[in-house]
C-alpha cells in the first residue's frame, strides 16, 4: 500500500513506497482517492478497465513464477491445490495453441 501525503484541502498530492514525513497515512491502490490521483483524467469505468488489465498481466506473472519454482524443483505441481493445477495445466495448453503466447512480453524499458 502507498504512503499518501495530501496538501492542504485533503487532497492526495504525492504516492510514497515507504513512510515519509507528512506521508504516513496509506491507501490500497485501488483506492477511490488513489485511482484518481494516478489517473487524473480517468473515469471509473477506466480505472477499472485499468485494474482489470493489471490484474490480467499479474495473472500471466504468476504463472510463469509457478513454473519456474517447478522447473527449478523448488515446489511440486502436485502440491498445489487439485483447482489450481487444473487451471494452470488448460492455460498452458491453451497458450501453447497460440503463436507469441509462450513467452512474457518484453517491456519496452525490459522491466517486468
Amino acid at each position: 500500500m502507498p504512503f499518501i501525503r495530501r496538501d492542504k484541502h485533503g487532497r492526495i498530492i504525492a504516492l510514497y513506497a515507504f513512510s515519509q514525513a507528512r506521508a504516513e497515512e496509506e491507501l490500497h491502490l485501488d483506492h477511490p482517492e488513489v485511482l484518481a490521483f494516478l489517473l487524473p483524467n480517468a473515469s471509473s469505468n477506466s480505472a477499472q478497465g485499468l485494474l482489470a488489465e493489471s490484474d490480467r498481466q499479474l495473472s500471466r506473472v504468476i504463472e510463469d513464477l509457478i513454473a519456474l519454482l517447478v522447473e527449478q524443483n523448488v515446489i511440486r505441481l502436485s502440491d498445489l491445490p487439485a483447482e489450481a493445477q487444473q487451471k494452470l495445466s488448460v492455460r498452458k495448453g491453451l497458450r501453447s495453441k497460440l503463436p507469441g503466447h509462450n513467452q512474457m512480453p518484453e517491456d519496452e524499458d525490459k522491466v517486468i
